[in-house]
């Protein structure tokens, strides 16, 4: 029941027969600036109002003011109701603690402090309070309800408690029993992984000392049992600051197993740490708080553990790749608005060598770290993600100046195993942040060291000097210098050693060599028709599944370089076994350039690219055409949902090119959406850097503008689109991408009143106004169908409303433009608003003069579907409750149309608006405006 408070009229639920206390302050007292009366009654207000916000910053006011105890005790009273509404239930105890404290019968702040208390889970300490309002008013149904309730649930959470130790208790005994059956011992395993899962279960397992118990489960080194100690570990950790305080040596024993499966459980274990530690915690802990606020000493711990671990001869290499990926995904900022690197610091301080040591390793030699197959990969991209991380030059000239360091401390003409680590370490460097390797390689005698290194007559040291070739040569000066010193020396090496590694590596060098022109059919580095040659090789080797994985992989990287010439793409598209081996592509979008800017360049003798004669149009379309065919939508969609860091930020923008690329013909968009495109374009749309999020969000536009987004974004999917979309309207876009964008809102919002709800709430509203103001046809028509879809909303019919504004005015004028789509939208628009808003009818003949002759020139327009509109507009009118409107409308020339249109014969072309004609008579008639016509007997 709602009953008025007698704290000056505030309204809440409140039980029947609560009793409030008398006002304190005396009548006829003036008030003053600063008076806690005044100020108490104003938060009163604002209260019944709704205005919370506003009301506690009265009441804290007050507060500050007051003398009075029992004037105090009703405004903390009053302000543990706002934040009871505000969800704020531990303030809500603690001021209704206050009023207790002064009055411990006041039956409201005790009712008040038993609901704060339910919610934070003290249901014994809620019991208590509705205890005492039972004692105080014994008939009270609302009290005694409670008091049932409150006490039903204080049982079963008791009965689940003992339930649960005995559960908790059983599992590890079967789990620590060796003599045990192995179907039993995993069964409790699971049913333990499950248990962590739920806050009960993970609390008795952290309070019947449970963790040493796991502990003891991991230092079994029994895989099984390994597995699911860590796993339990992860669901007590997971948004609980209080649980993870875990020994540093016991998270490096787990990270030293050679088990790729453990390695994966422990770092969902130090991400559900670390979350915990940096806000995923949420629990309002109480005088427990102050055990747990600190974190960042535990954070350090942490880190500090996972940078030994990146050096640490004993982790295996799944471990050190789960460390490094824990570093890459934790360390850096995750957005540049956050001021704060101070973790990037520490990790160069204390750990940048340390990475350093994973990108030099070079496995052929002895005594190295164990490593996959990524891991010196996943090091560049931790490296790369540290840089870019980094805020001002100081910083980054320390991080400069540590790998200079490394580097010359490595380099040793007298240990050649050392020098050839400082070289991995410049090719892991040109890997991660380019601009930093490129600045050693630019030191004086390093690249002349690299291609004396080829000539060298170890092996090992021909393959790490050629990688270190392919990865320096991505500058156009250094590729001239390789060109100029080195082609001749890798042509040797590939012609003459009999390894397949070096032989490959030699290759991928010509292959980038060959290419760094980039597409400019003017660069050409070799003779026409050696790039086909190379590709050729190169797709032998991608085909030959008796080679290594890693082999296979610089096949790849060989045909990447490759592929910036056009035949060779023409081959590859061709060639149907090498690309069911890859999903490689430089199909993306080019930017047209100006023929005046061409004209100037070569005026002032300026070197023009000039375009390979297959990287036109129609040769494009037709390799879109066979790649799309052969599958490659499929083939990126895997890519982006493989959850690595390496898909990086830069791979994502490629990622989101090529997708766009794909999706520039129309009658292509629903085979990449039949192969899972549209889901795929979603995150790629939401993460990543500007210009990949851009062209996600664009082709996401393309294909959001045509497909039915049922199936384009099944489920709750289509609701995460909207976003993308509503960012492609910033003034800082293309006009293209406005267009698409608006054609894509404008599906959506026809499909659903919730989609409609979500494009207001992305703020999409005034942007779509402004393009209704845009010199563009086709932009300004796109955006008046938009329009036209969302003006069901409620919200936007207010916006018509309200004055001030010319939003109807601009409406109406849309109506009498010359094009007929335009038209359309502009008369559908306006026919849904005047039926759903009658004020909007007598207020569309005030905003401008010429709504009549519009209104008529709709009414006479051989466009069926712009005079149907029209005439239901008419109609409105007619039936807007307004007789003076429908009378000028009647004695106006629309009469003479409205007959015409009526006693028209059928036609299915034209019947709409002949009915709607025909209903406005019949309108006009009920209003007695117009009689019906009757011939003489």
């Amino acid at each position: 029941m709602v009953s008025v408070n007698w704290e000056r009229g505030i309204c809440c639920k409140a039980p029947t027969g609560v009793r409030g206390h008398a006002q304190i302050r005396p009548e006829g007292r003036p008030f003053k600036m600063g008076d806690p009366i005044q100020l108490k009654d104003e938060g009163n207000k604002h209260f019944q109002a709704g205005e919370t916000d506003k009301a506690i910053e009265c009441y804290t006011k007050a507060i500050k003011a007051c003398k009075d105890k029992n004037v105090l005790a009703v405004i903390y009273r009053n302000r543990s109701a706002c934040y009871l509404k505000q969800e704020s239930y531990a303030n809500a105890a603690s001021d209704a603690s206050k009023a207790i404290d002064v009055d411990a019968a006041d039956i409201k702040a005790l009712y008040r402090r038993c609901q704060a208390l339910e919610k934070l889970g003290k249901l014994d300490m809620a019991f208590k309070d509705v205890q005492r309002c039972a004692t105080i008013e014994p008939k009270n149904k609302t009290f005694l309800e409670t008091l049932r309730r409150l006490g039903a649930d204080i049982q079963a959470k008791l009965k689940t408690t003992f339930s649960t130790d005995s559960r908790v208790q059983n599992m590890f005994d079967i789990l620590l029993d060796d003599e045990m059956e192995t179907e039993k011992r995993e069964r409790a395993a699971n049913n333990l992984i499950v248990l962590s899962r739920e806050d009960a279960g993970a609390e008795r397992i952290f309070q019947n000392n449970g963790v040493p118990l796991l502990l003891n489960m991991i230092e079994s080194g029994k895989r099984e049992m390994i597995l699911a100690a860590v796993r339990t570990l992860s669901g007590m950790c997971t948004g609980h600051k209080a649980r993870v305080s875990i020994k540093n040596g016991s998270r490096q024993s787990i990270m030293a197993v050679d088990n790729e499966e453990i390695a994966l459980a422990t770092c969902n274990l130090f991400q559900c740490i670390n979350d915990s530690l940096t806000g995923g915690d949420k629990r309002e802990y109480g005088k427990e708080e102050a055990l747990v606020l600190d974190a960042s000493k535990d954070l350090k711990t942490i880190l500090l553990s996972l940078l030994e671990m990146v050096a640490n001869k004993k982790v295996p290499g799944h471990g050190r790749d789960q460390a490094l990926n824990l570093l890459s995904r934790n360390v850096p900022r995750t957005t540049k608005k956050a001021k704060d690197n101070s973790r990037t610091l520490f990790t160069i301080d204390h750990g940048l060598k340390k990475i350093l040591k994973v990108c030099g390793q070079v496995p052929e030699l002895p005594d190295q770290l164990p490593m996959t197959e990524n891991t010196q990969l996943i090091a560049s991209v931790l490296l790369d993600k540290l840089y870019d991380d980094l805020i001002c030059d100081p910083e980054r000239n320390n991080f400069r100046d540590i790998c200079d360091e490394y580097i010359k401390s490595k380099i040793d003409p007298n240990d050649m195993d050392k020098t050839i680590h400082a070289v991995n370490t410049i090719s892991g460097l040109l890997q991660g942040p380019f601009d930093v390797g490129n600045a050693l390689v630019g030191r004086q005698g390093i690249m002349e060291m690299m291609v004396a290194l080829c000539g060298s007559e170890r092996e090992v040291d021909q393959m790490v000097a050629v990688e270190a070739l392919i990865h320096s040569s991505s500058k156009m000066s250094r590729a001239s210098f390789i060109i100029t010193n080195g082609v001749s020396l890798l042509k040797d090496i590939y012609k003459k050693t009999k390894n397949e590694k070096i032989k490959i590596r030699a290759l991928v060098g010509l292959c980038k060599l060959g290419s760094a022109g980039g597409d400019d059919y003017a660069l050409r580095q070799f003779a026409e028709g050696s790039t086909e040659k190379l590709a050729k090789q190169c797709r032998k080797w991608l085909c030959n599944p008796q080679i290594d994985t890693k082999t296979r992989k610089w096949a790849i990287e060989g045909l990447a370089y490759l592929t910036n010439d056009a035949d060779v793409k023409d081959d590859f598209v061709e060639d149907e076994p090498t690309l069911g081996k890859t999903s490689l592509l430089f199909l993306y979008e080019k930017k047209e350039i100006m023929p005046e800017l061409v004209q100037l360049a070569k005026f002032s003798k300026q070197h023009v690219p000039e375009q390979h004669p297959k990287d036109k149009k129609d040769f494009i379309d037709k390799r879109v055409k066979r790649l799309l065919k052969a599958g490659i939508t499929s083939a990126l969609a895997v890519m982006v949902k493989a959850d690595s860091t390496i898909l990086t930020n830069q791979t994502k923008e490629m990622l989101a090119r090529v997708f766009l690329a794909l999706s520039q013909d129309p009658k292509d968009r629903g085979i990449i959406v039949a192969q899972g495109g549209g889901k795929a374009l979603i995150p790629l749309a939401l993460e990543g850097t500007d210009a990949g999020k851009t062209r996600a969000s664009h082709a996401l536009a393309k294909i959001a503008a045509i497909s039915n987004p049922e199936i384009a974004f099944p489920g709750e999917r289509v609701y995460e689109v909207v976003r993308p979309l509503v960012s492609l309207l910033q003034t800082d876009k293309d006009g293209m991408q406005n267009y698409e964008a608006l054609k894509g809102l404008t599906n959506l919002a026809g499909f659903s009143e919730k989609l409609r709800v979500k494009i207001l709430k992305e703020k999409a509203l005034p942007e779509i106004e402004n393009y209704m103001f845009e010199d563009h046809d086709q932009i300004r028509q796109a955006a008046t169908e938009c329009m036209c879809n969302l003006v069901t909303c409620k919200q936007v019919q207010d916006r018509y409303l309200e004055d001030g504004n010319d939003k109807l005015k601009l409406m109406i004028l849309l109506c009498g433009e010359d094009d007929d789509n335009l038209q359309i939208a502009a008369a559908g628009a306006l026919a849904m608003l005047t039926a759903a808003e009658k004020k909007l009818c007598n207020k569309l003949t005030l905003v401008t003069t010429q709504w009549l002759e519009i209104l008529q020139r709709l009414c006479l327009h051989t466009n069926p579907n712009v005079q149907h509109r029209g005439l239901v507009i008419v109609y409105n009118l007619l039936n807007s409750d307004d007789s003076e409107l429908a009378k000028k409308l009647i004695e106006s020339e629309l009469l003479e149309i409205l007959t015409v249109i009526g006693k028209a014969e059928d036609n299915p072309r034209r019947q709409g608006a002949i009915d709607a004609a025909r209903t406005c008579l019949v309108r006009a008639m009920d209003l007695g405006l117009i009689k019906p016509f009757t011939s003489p007997s």
